[in-house]
């Protein structure tokens, strides 16, 4: 019986970077569709729902990803609505890879030192993957404060994550260098989420940093989002501060990637979202 994996993909184009961890994680056919919304992607559940029976059907799942982490998540939502009783099989939400990033990232902090009740700061936490980092890193005991250099959207991500993950994390208004150095003056951990080629801490703001204990920095491509560090670090030590950057994460997040996809043809009830994929990574990292 071969592993059919089913990629929803909700931007224009079917994601070749997912297409291609499926068929390394264990799918031997992987057929994507772009521009699945939650009113056009009735069909294509039926196809993967009422096909197989009994144990053959936990070898047909579903992947929904794509860019745009909010249409993702309508999207995992309207699919789990079309299942019922035995008429299911196992689905995955990864959209911008920020499931498995941000899982990645703190599941690596997690491993090399306590989270519960320290200080941690996600600079640029409103995007998918600082939100997440965020989300898990309060559901570890840390206190977690997440910047933006806009109060409306840090206060929204902050609601969001609330709603979402039921756990509170604190906006924090950071426009400049000046201002995201002040925010990690106090911080134990911090998290670096921006976006690709941005800097968001100067070197000088956390390498005489006594508070600091571990920074993350997911931004592989020049300037990283932490002056200072290298992509490839994975728990190199600064002076006593444990750093991370973004291929150092990236190794487990493609380990943790194929993990899921594997996982998916276990059973045809799997349901792997941030929580579920998180539980994986400590298990990984």
């Amino acid at each position: 019986m071969k592993k059919l994996l089913f990629l929803f993909d909700t931007d224009p184009f079917v994601s070749v970077f997912d297409t291609v961890v499926a068929y390394d994680g264990g799918a031997d056919r992987v057929t994507g569709y772009a521009d699945v919304t939650p009113k056009t992607v009735g069909p294509l559940v039926d196809g993967t729902i009422f096909t197989r029976g009994g144990k053959d059907k936990q070898n047909t799942a579903i992947f929904v990803g794509g860019g745009d982490m909010a249409k993702g998540e309508e999207l995992f939502e309207a699919v789990k609505k079309k299942f019922f009783g035995p008429f299911r099989v196992s689905i995955m939400l990864d959209s911008n890879g920020s499931n498995t990033t941000a899982a990645a990232g703190v599941a690596l902090l997690a491993k090399s030192g306590k989270l519960k009740g320290k200080k941690a700061v996600v600079l640029a936490g409103t995007g998918p993957v600082g939100m997440r980092a965020a989300a898990l890193l309060a559901q570890e005991g840390a206190e977690v404060t997440l910047t933006s250099r806009s109060k409306e959207r840090a206060d929204n991500a902050a609601k969001a994550v609330e709603k979402r993950f039921g756990v509170k994390v604190t906006p924090l208004v950071a426009k400049d260098d000046d201002a995201r150095g002040k925010a990690v003056k106090d911080a134990n951990i911090v998290f670096a989420a921006g976006a690709i080629g941005c800097q968001l801490l100067k070197k000088s703001d956390w390498q005489n940093n006594a508070n600091i204990e571990m920074l993350a920095d997911v931004n592989a491509q020049p300037p990283l989002g932490i002056e200072g560090i290298e992509a490839t670090d994975k728990g190199k030590d600064y002076d006593g501060k444990l750093v991370f950057g973004a291929l150092g994460i990236g190794g487990l997040k493609l380990k943790l990637h194929r993990g899921c996809i594997k996982q998916l043809f276990e059973s045809s009830e799997g349901v792997l979202d941030a929580e579920e994929i998180y539980k994986l990574a400590k298990d990984m990292a």
